[in-house]
């Protein structure tokens, strides 16, 4: 007859009963151990992650000319601007021209009070006069002594020393006639003339002001030849300096190309905005071409060989070293290659080893690939289209 056996408490378990319920404990604690197995045997093993297929952007490389185009924004200046002063000291009696006026060579642009100039040159006068008087009376006894010497009436003595006389007076009356010229320039230097055909710019002093010898009054501005104030940035300073194809837009009507030249390149750089102030001469320019006007300078660089340019944001730089990612359309994937860049236009590069017409590069996110990395394009894949050409602001 089996025998029906309870498990009793822990406690009070008999070591006679013990032997019924000991084996079905060990197939439980089998089963246990092996559910943990199988449990632990599930967490170990890993699925394989799916590659991550990034989304890029991605340009054609096409083969640009030669020729490349620089574009830098200034202001149109006067090639020659006078700051113009009286030449002897006085009151100021009289301003004639206002800021802005347009003036001729010659013309009078102010007047000081002349009164003490006039009276020094009266003064002079009167001397001149006097020193004449003197040669002519010198001269007359000098004719009269000669016909006497001649005659035997006086000695060759007498004779010299009217002729020392005459000579001392023609001498005479020549200092005072460079004193009367001398006084009557510093009476004309009263009035302040225009040097040069012009327009006014400024004007430093008003009329009642007590001036002295060479104090600017008057700014007056060249107009027969006109230039524009550019900035060149430190990297196209030698690139731009021997371009001779050159011209000159104003903002006010940019489809006209007036010819101009460099004339000068400041030695040292600005040191606010850390570029070199650069003078580009227009002569002969047209008469609409007002100072003030904000102008675009263009260069225009042929290059030796053509080149490949790449936007800026394609490039990676990558333990020193310039790299650009080349995409595989077969493949799908995408490659570093390191790259010997040229000079910079705008917000491109050109690039002189490394790349080739027809390839296709990834322009935006190229820090987050790696190599053989599968992509997917964001547009359709075309040609570079030709680049902005660059326009630095002036600081």
């Amino acid at each position: 007859m089996p025998v029906h056996c309870q498990v009793p408490e822990v406690a009070a378990v008999d070591p006679k009963t013990a032997s019924c319920f000991l084996p079905r404990l060990a197939r439980v604690g089998a089963a246990v151990l092996a559910g943990a197995a199988l449990a632990l045997a599930g967490c170990g093993k890993k699925s394989e992650p799916m590659p991550e297929v990034r989304p890029v952007r991605l340009l054609q490389l096409s083969q640009h000319a030669g020729k490349t185009t620089f574009e830098f924004s200034g202001d149109v200046r006067p090639r020659v601007e006078s700051r113009l002063g009286f030449r002897v000291g006085g009151k100021i009696a009289a301003r004639l021209v206002d800021v802005g006026a347009v003036v001729r060579k010659g013309q009078p642009l102010a007047r000081l009070d002349a009164t003490d100039l006039s009276l020094a040159e009266a003064g002079s006068r009167a001397q001149y006069e006097a020193a004449r008087t003197d040669r002519d009376l010198a001269a007359s006894d000098l004719k009269r002594y000669n016909d006497l010497f001649a005659k035997g009436f006086i000695s060759a003595a007498e004779q010299h020393r009217r002729q020392a006389t005459f000579d001392a007076a023609e001498s005479r009356l020549r200092q005072a006639e460079a004193a009367l010229r001398s006084q009557a320039n510093q009476t004309a230097y009263a009035v302040l003339l225009a040097d040069a055909d012009g327009v006014v710019t400024a004007v430093d002093a008003e009329v009642g002001q007590v001036v002295t010898p060479g104090q600017p009054v008057i700014r007056v501005a060249q107009t027969a030849e006109k230039e524009v104030a550019i900035g060149l940035p430190e990297d196209q300073v030698d690139l731009l300096r021997g371009i001779a194809d050159v011209t000159v837009r104003t903002w006010a009507e940019p489809g006209r190309a007036v010819p101009a030249r460099v004339r000068e390149i400041a030695a040292a750089a600005d040191p606010v905005t850390r570029t070199y102030a650069t003078r580009v001469s227009v002569p002969n320019p047209p008469a609409d071409i007002r100072l003030g006007m904000t102008a675009v300078v263009t260069f225009v660089r042929t290059g030796a060989a053509p080149a490949v340019r790449v936007p800026l944001t394609a490039l990676l730089q990558e333990q020193g070293r310039n790299q650009v990612w080349v995409y595989d359309p077969a493949a799908g994937t995408v490659k570093p290659v390191q790259v010997t860049l040229g000079e910079p236009v705008g917000n491109e590069i050109e690039v002189r080893q490394g790349l080739a017409p027809g390839q296709t590069i990834v322009t935006a996110g190229v820090h987050l690939l790696k190599p053989g990395q599968k992509v997917r394009p964001m547009q359709t894949v075309g040609p570079a289209s030709a680049p902005a050409a660059a326009i630095p602001k002036q600081g």
